[in-house]
């Protein structure tokens, strides 16, 4: 097997791999927050990944990956930007429509296409635009019902499309800038992340819940539910690294909105959620858009594959 073969069948299982990971781990969050009344959003990932951190510091005493420091501050600064962009979209629900943070999810794509096109000079083809044009159309049809604004909600939207957007952009770039694997990159970042939501998360869960995490009457089927999504976190947290440093930030998004599509198809299915035609219609559409869109990625890669080869040769003959 090549290189490259073994490249896209690792990138197929990182996808396949976010895919399952997130979905099952929406449901059980559902399942949390919905029916067991355990509100506290923020709280929960920041044990998410203190648990990702253990896990991965047990992985590393078994010798299953290799521990690399590199440049310090850049993983602080990295880890607490993680954590500050998920308390900023959890605040941006609470502070906004449902409508409206389906909308402010929607505009990361194209932040992302804006800050990578202005900062690292990256092309994005006319069929690549079109194609996430048609599924960002597709998915607003499928989740955006109301658009209620305001200031403040408004604000808290803009801060969290930058901060996920320079994030995301920033796995990747770190990855590939001083080589470190998805694993190494998560384990150094994890215990900032996870410090930071551990610090805020209560204060933020308070604001939006008027509830206190430390008062709440924690059942064992409560305490059942939490150990089983931070188990499951650590296969979401993994995953994501692991996508991002393999295809790109953009990739990512598009992913993230297939797992939207199928969050709402299971809701339907398993919890007879109410759906509707234009439910079904977005669904279609941004389905359509994302065919396209790994359709034209994969051509673009061949091109690319093709072109290298036959540069090699020219610089053979400028050298001799």
């Amino acid at each position: 097997m090549s290189e490259g073969q073994k490249f896209q069948l690792g990138t197929v299982g990182a996808l396949s791999l976010s895919v399952v990971s997130s979905v099952s781990i929406v449901i059980c969050n559902k399942a949390l927050i919905s029916t067991l009344g355990f509100t506290f959003a923020t709280t929960l990932t920041s044990w998410h990944l203190l648990v990702t951190f253990c896990s991965l510091h047990m992985a590393l005493w078994m010798k299953l990956f290799e521990h690399k420091p590199f440049d310090a501050r850049a993983v602080m600064g990295f880890g607490i930007l993680n954590g500050i962009s998920i308390g900023l979209l959890n605040l941006s629900l609470g502070f906004n429509s449902v409508g409206f943070y389906q909308m402010t999810k929607l505009a990361i794509i194209p932040c992302t296409v804006l800050l990578e096109t202005l900062f690292f000079r990256k092309q994005f083809s006319r069929s690549i635009q079109l194609s996430l044009t048609i599924l960002l159309m597709g998915v607003g049809i499928a989740t955006v019902t109301d658009l209620q604004l305001n200031v403040l909600g408004s604000i808290l939207s803009l801060l969290a499309v930058l901060t996920t957007c320079v994030a995301q952009i920033m796995t990747n770039t770190i990855q590939k800038k001083f080589r470190v694997s998805s694993t190494q990159l998560l384990y150094q970042s994890c215990p900032y992340q996870a410090l930071t939501l551990f610090i805020v998360g209560p204060f933020l869960d308070g604001l939006l819940t008027n509830k206190n995490v430390f008062a709440f009457k924690y059942t064992p089927l409560v305490l059942f539910f939490i150990v089983l999504s931070c188990l499951i976190s650590v296969s979401v947290n993994f995953s994501t690294f692991l996508v991002i440093g393999k295809t790109s930030p953009v990739t990512y998004q598009v992913l993230g909105h297939l797992k939207t599509c199928l969050v709402l198809a299971f809701g339907y299915g398993l919890l007879r959620d109410p759906f509707s035609w234009r439910n079904i219609l977005g669904i279609l559409i941004a389905v359509v858009g994302m065919v396209l869109y790994s359709y034209c990625c994969t051509l673009e890669n061949q091109q690319k594959q093709n072109e290298a080869p036959a540069k090699l040769p020219e610089k053979m003959e400028l050298g001799s």
